[in-house]
């Protein structure tokens, strides 16, 4: 054999472990929420168990590498809209926007570059794939810092009795089952190339998860159902004037003149117990001390009105603005808000703008706002209503916080997801919120400036909702429940399982597993 074949055949496996991490990666993304071909993303694990396993004899370097890759791939997959949306946005240009999303996609896949080097040092003690894959994956889907929450699960939102365990054990407990199937073609594929023994344990658990999560879901969507027709009804109207982003803040009296004309349409076409108007629909600050009167805005409207707005206060004799949601009786009278708690980048806020106040010259576009201190519900008669502000509902620690504290009947989320155009991150905004209405058997009611306003009923379907990028309006009777929910009194419960598993591993070694 020449020199230069043996280097050839060395390099080979590092080429096979990359190309299946990048193959891998793109089936993560293509499966998941944007793309939704969700059969991908009952094997999109497969290919990175394989390149790791191929790279166990090499440095822990290479290990990181694999994953990492692979978790760039999902990410710049994932996100490739935010190009776009900084492009638009940011006011850097597009060059600097699309190193911003690499780099972002670097630093949302390094979770998995901590997947990898898990993995590897949990196999070096003996523990077999079985054993480890999955609390791993749960670790980094649990404690990851990321702006932008990312599970598995959220490829599964459209089988909607497989989902229904989010009750139990959040968006987590369903990326188990979904890891389990994963994890079963994995040992599938092992046992038919290396002839291993046939990985009967593995199987019969995952047919049995399978199996008692559809059983499980079939009968909670039965009970849920049955109290929708027990509960009383708010019959609510959703406006969407389709505004540009910029557009909202220059020709912000027509903005407010389309709120205020389709909620006449709303209210000719029957009485309603709430209207409801999307994020900054009306941007003309507002005092922060309440009650306030409402009349400027509301107008002749009978309605009461759920809208957001920008509120304005000096604290220690600086000025701050918020982003806030107003909520008037039937008299025109606020006496209740709520501010936004996270803020989002670019935005509302700039990174370090504050500390280096040039970063705003340069992006012109980005807000000043201040996050809100606290979850209270507003109050609406006997009703209490939790309104999460913007990608507020896609972050399910945050919503439960909420939900526990507040104690709503309904969750309704204004948004303007106008920043992102005609793009995919309006419809995955929508799946993702889809979840928070299994987690806690609420309504999720969205109103949008541009699109896609719905409405979603505890079992996480769409019973209601607008086009993108359309002007119309939506009309809905929806239920008001009550009650808790295991996850919602118990949380992350899976996280801490999968955390507790890997400590006992590191704390034990196991000979002889492969």
């Amino acid at each position: 054999m020449t020199e230069s074949s043996s280097n050839n055949s060395v390099l080979r496996p590092r080429h096979q472990a990359y190309g299946l991490a990048m193959l891998g990666g793109a089936f993560y993304f293509l499966g998941w929420a944007g793309f939704g071909f969700w059969p991908l993303s009952l094997v999109c694990l497969v290919p990175l168990w394989g390149a790791l396993e191929l790279g166990l004899g090499r440095t822990w370097r290479h290990s990181l590498a694999v994953a990492w890759l692979y978790g760039t791939v999902t990410c710049a997959g994932g996100y490739h809209w935010l190009v776009e949306f900084l492009d638009v946005f940011s006011g850097y240009g597009y060059a600097a926007s699309a190193l911003f999303w690499l780099l972002f996609s670097a630093y949302l896949g390094f979770n998995f570059a901590v997947y990898g080097l898990v993995y590897r040092a949990l196999r070096k003690r003996g523990w077999s794939t079985s054993f480890v894959a999955i609390p791993t994956l749960l670790l980094i889907e649990w404690l990851y810092p990321s702006l932008f929450p990312t599970y598995l699960s959220n490829s599964l939102f459209a089988q909607t009795a497989l989902v229904q365990i989010a009750d139990l054990g959040g968006p987590m407990l369903v990326t188990v089952v979904m890891a389990l199937v994963n994890l079963s073609v994995y040992e599938a594929w092992r046992w038919k190339r290396a002839r291993r023994p046939v990985p009967k344990a593995l199987w019969g658990l995952t047919v049995a998860a399978i199996a008692c999560t559809t059983i499980y879901g079939m009968v909670r969507m039965a009970q849920v159902e049955a109290e929708l027709e027990k509960a009383p009804v708010l019959r609510v109207g959703i406006v969407q004037v389709n505004m540009g982003i910029f557009e909202k803040r220059t020709e912000a009296i027509e903005g407010h003149r389309r709120h205020l004309e389709q909620s006449r349409q709303l209210e000719e076409e029957g009485e309603l117990d709430l209207l409801i108007w999307p994020e900054s629909a009306f941007i003309d600050g507002l005092p922060r001390r309440v009650p306030i009167s409402a009349d400027l805005v509301r107008r002749d409207l009978k309605s009461p009105l759920l809208f957001g707005g920008v509120s304005t206060g000096r604290i220690d004799g600086k000025r701050k603005v918020y982003n806030t949601v107003f909520l008037t009786d039937d008299q025109g009278t606020v006496r209740s808000t709520y501010d936004k708690t996270y803020l989002l980048m670019f935005g509302e806020y700039l990174p370090f703008g504050d500390i280096f106040p040039i970063l705003y010259d340069l992006s012109p576009n980005s807000g000043r706002f201040s996050a809100g201190t606290h979850v209270r519900p507003l109050t609406l008669g006997p009703w209490r209503i939790s309104t999460p502000v913007c990608y507020e509902d896609v972050l399910a620690r945050f919503t439960r916080k909420m939900v526990r504290e507040a104690k709503p009947h309904v969750l309704i989320n204004l948004t303007n997801d106008a920043w992102f155009g005609d793009s995919q991150e309006p419809w995955i905004h929508l799946v993702l919120s889809r979840y928070r209405a299994i987690e806690h058997r609420r309504y999720m009611v969205r109103s949008t400036n541009s699109g896609i306003s719905a409405v979603i009923d505890p079992l996480g379907r769409v019973v209601s909702q607008s086009g993108l990028l359309t002007r119309e309006n939506l009309r809905y009777d929806i239920h008001m429940l009550e009650g808790d929910t295991v996850y919602g009194r118990i949380g992350d419960w899976p996280g801490w399982l999968g955390l507790a598993a890997i400590l006992v591993m590191f704390i034990r070694r196991r000979d002889g597993a492969r």
